[in-house]
């Protein structure tokens, strides 16, 4: 079982200047710059000071009313987020442009609204496309349009509450049977209605390491350093182990970290400037919305920092 506290410890590492400029020190090492040894030095403050201030802003966010935990969570994501571009660009932030959010929400009708059919667009500029290009090689997301139901259907840890909210999983377990191996289930060829063969290519294609097949049976060889599994692979912090989507979701090739920021993002806005419709999604729960966005609240208090953690555990 994964447990919140313990993700918080595995960052103490970073408490330390002297290691922390190390740390950076290997990060910027082939990045072709001259000046590696001061900027190091320069950022190893900053890059603690990232991540003590999200460290703030989740553990806040954990003893918080639910009608303010996402603005707190959004900005605990967004400072970790910050430390990670540190390890990929020395000279962050070298615009003003890469400060703004880099999201857009539309216009809401306050009648039948429904936060599973709301969307958000991604724009030019901003934190949303610079992290995602620079910390995932993600790019052309600039005009992107995401559906708030589809990107919570990437959320493998909302597994229970999809099935019992719409009666049909949004993910499937793999099965483990050992180390770094695990079957996959005959299912995943009904819902893809791919065979053997084609389901082979597909997920090849698709995902970013390396896959040694022997028939159903894979072997991820990075899961054996890592459990950051890149899509469309996702890893549930709780069971720990493999899923995929029980269906070829939009955007299912989307990173974890820029799933989470979007949806903390539109939660934090409604939070903030929608305050009649959420107070009352809150007191009333008047449909299916409320299950999905508390679970994921909870979901994501701890899947943030674990994230994170995983994505700079890699450099060490």
């Amino acid at each position: 079982m994964y447990f919140a506290d313990d993700i918080w410890k595995r960052f103490t590492f970073f408490q330390s200047a002297e290691m922390t400029q190390n740390y950076l020190k290997k990060c910027y090492t082939g990045l072709q710059i001259d000046d590696i040894e001061s900027k190091s030095y320069d950022n190893c403050y900053a890059f603690m000071y990232y991540l003590e201030q999200g460290e703030v802003f989740y553990k806040q966010a954990s003893t918080s009313p639910l009608s303010i935990k996402p603005i707190l969570l959004y900005y605990g994501l967004i400072h970790l987020i910050k430390a990670c571009l540190l390890t990929v660009d020395p000279y962050y932030p070298n615009s003003t442009t890469v400060l703004a959010h880099g999201v857009s929400t539309r216009k809401r009708k306050r009648r039948h609204y429904k936060f599973l059919h709301d969307e958000i667009k991604v724009q030019k500029n901003g934190l949303c496309t610079f992290f995602s290009e620079q910390l995932f090689h993600v790019k052309q997301l600039e005009g992107e349009k995401f559906n708030m139901g589809d990107l919570l259907s990437l959320i493998v840890e909302l597994d229970e509450v999809m099935l019992h909210s719409f009666g049909k999983p949004n993910m499937i377990s793999l099965e483990q049977i050992e180390d770094c191996k695990w079957n996959i289930p005959k299912k995943i060829h009904e819902l893809y209605f791919m065979d053997e063969k084609r389901l082979k290519e597909f997920l090849n294609v698709k995902y970013l390491g390396e896959i040694q097949w022997e028939e159903y049976k894979i072997e991820l060889p990075a899961f054996k350093n890592q459990k950051i599994i890149s899509p469309p692979f996702r890893y549930h912090i709780y069971n720990q182990n493999i899923y995929l989507p029980a269906q070829l979701y939009p955007n299912m090739l989307l990173p974890d970290m820029i799933v989470h920021y979007l949806l903390l993002y539109n939660l934090s806005m409604i939070s903030r400037y929608e305050t009649e419709w959420w107070v009352d999604l809150i007191k009333t729960t008047p449909n299916s919305d409320f299950p999905l966005i508390k679970s994921f609240l909870e979901v994501t208090e701890k899947k943030g920092p674990f994230l994170v953690e995983e994505y700079l555990g890699r450099k060490l």
